[in-house]
C-alpha cells in the first residue's frame, strides 16, 4: 500500500503541473470525447429499444426514466472497468509505465488551463472592442443564449463558467482523483460529462436525463462545498483585487440562490470576492428564465474580472492540490509507521 501511495502522489502532482503547462491540445484525442460519445451512442440505442413507428407515441415517462438509469449503468460500468483495465496492465508491467499512465490520465482529467484558455477568448475579443465575436466565444463554454448579450452580459458569463467550473472542472475531479486515483476520477468525470449532455430539464430529457443529473448533484454535493471554502481562502490571498470578508458574506447569504444545489456555492464566492453581481435573468433556447441575482453590485462587472475570476480560479486549484498531497503525505507515514 505505502508504495502505491507513493506512485500515486507522484503521479498526482505530475498531472497537475501537465495540465497547467499543456492544457488540452485540440490536435489530439481526449478521452472525455471518447464517454461524449459512447453517452450519444449508448441513447440512440436504449431510446430505440422496443420503439418502432407509431409505438413512438406510447413511451412512457417511466420506460425514459427507467432508459436513464440504463444509460447511467452502462457507462459508469465501461468508464471504471477501462480504467482500472488499463491502470491495472500499466503497473503490472512496470511501476514506472503505472505511474505515467496514471500522470496522463491525472492530466487529461483536470481542466485548469483549458478552463483559462476559454475564458480568456471571451476576455480579449472584449479587451479589443469586439463585442460580437466576444459573445461567439462565449457561446463555446456556456449553455445560454449569447447573441443579444451586452458586453456586461458576456463578461459575466464567462466570469459565472469559471467560478462554477472551478470546482466541476477542477476541484471536484482533484479530490476524486487524490481519494480513488484515475478510476474514481474518470468516473466522476463520466458522471459529469452525462450531466452536460443529458440533464436538462427540457421536453427530450425531463425524464431521461433524470438518473444522470441528480447522480451529478449528489457525486458534486461535498465537492461543491470544500471549493467553496477553498476559494473564499483563497480570496484572502489573492491580493488587493479581491475581499476576502466580502467572499464570506456574500456565500453565507446567496450560495442557496441556483437552481443547483451545488453550482451557487463557488459562483457565491466568486461574486462576494471582486464586489460584483452576477447570475439574473438568462435566455435558454429563446426563453426566459428567471433567476435571483447573486451577489452586491458594489460596481459594475468589468472584462478585466474574467483574468481576475481565473486567478482565484488558480490559486484554489494550487491551495487544494497542496493540502491533497499534505493528507497523503500523512496518511502514507501513518502506514510506513505501523
Amino acid at each position: 500500500m505505502r508504495h502505491w501511495m507513493n506512485y500515486h502522489m507522484i503521479a498526482f502532482f505530475m498531472g497537475f503541473l501537465l495540465d497547467l503547462v499543456l492544457g488540452d491540445p485540440y490536435y489530439l484525442p481526449h478521452p472525455i470525447r471518447l464517454i461524449g460519445k459512447l453517452i450519444a451512442r449508448t441513447e440512440k440505442m436504449l431510446r430505440g429499444i422496443g420503439i418502432r413507428g407509431k409505438d413512438k407515441k406510447a413511451d412512457s415517462n417511466g420506460r425514459a426514466f427507467r432508459q436513464g438509469i440504463g444509460l447511467v449503468l452502462i457507462v459508469v460500468i465501461s468508464v471504471v472497468a477501462v480504467t482500472h483495465f488499463l491502470l491495472f496492465m500499466a503497473y503490472w508491467l512496470h511501476p514506472v509505465l503505472g505511474v505515467v499512465a496514471e500522470c496522463i490520465m491525472t492530466y487529461q482529467i483536470l481542466a485548469v488551463k483549458c478552463l483559462k484558455v476559454e475564458s480568456m477568448k471571451v476576455y480579449q475579443c472584449l479587451k479589443n472592442g469586439n463585442l460580437e465575436q466576444a459573445r461567439k466565444a462565449v457561446s463555446m463554454i456556456v449553455g445560454r443564449d449569447t447573441e443579444h448579450l451586452d458586453e456586461e452580459g458576456v463578461a459575466k458569463a464567462a466570469i459565472e463558467t469559471v467560478a462554477e467550473n472551478t470546482s466541476d472542472g477542477v476541484i471536484a475531479p482533484m479530490l476524486y482523483l487524490a481519494v480513488g486515483g484515475s478510476v474514481l476520477g474518470f468516473l466522476y468525470k463520466a458522471v459529469n460529462t452525462m450531466d452536460s449532455m443529458i440533464g436538462y430539464k427540457n421536453e427530450k430529457y425531463l425524464y431521461f436525463g433524470r438518473a444522470a443529473a441528480k447522480l451529478d448533484d449528489f457525486v458534486n454535493f461535498l465537492p461543491a462545498r470544500i471549493s467553496a471554502c477553498l476559494m473564499i481562502t483563497a480570496s484572502f490571498l489573492a491580493g488587493r483585487h479581491f475581499s476576502g470578508t466580502g467572499a464570506w458574506k456574500i456565500y453565507k447569504r446567496d450560495r442557496r440562490k441556483h437552481a443547483s444545489p451545488n453550482s451557487g456555492q463557488t459562483e457565491a464566492v466568486c461574486a462576494g470576492a471582486l464586489s460584483i453581481r452576477l447570475a439574473g435573468d438568462a435566455s435558454y433556447f429563446g426563453k426566459t428564465v428567471k433567476k435571483p441575482y447573486i451577489g452586491e453590485a458594489v460596481r459594475g462587472v468589468e472584462y478585466k474580472d474574467i483574468k481576475r475570476a481565473n486567478f482565484l480560479m488558480y490559486i484554489t486549484a494550487w491551495l487544494c492540490e497542496m493540502l491533497c498531497l499534505l493528507i497523503m503525505y500523512a496518511l502514507r507515514n501513518m502506514w510506513n509507521s505501523r
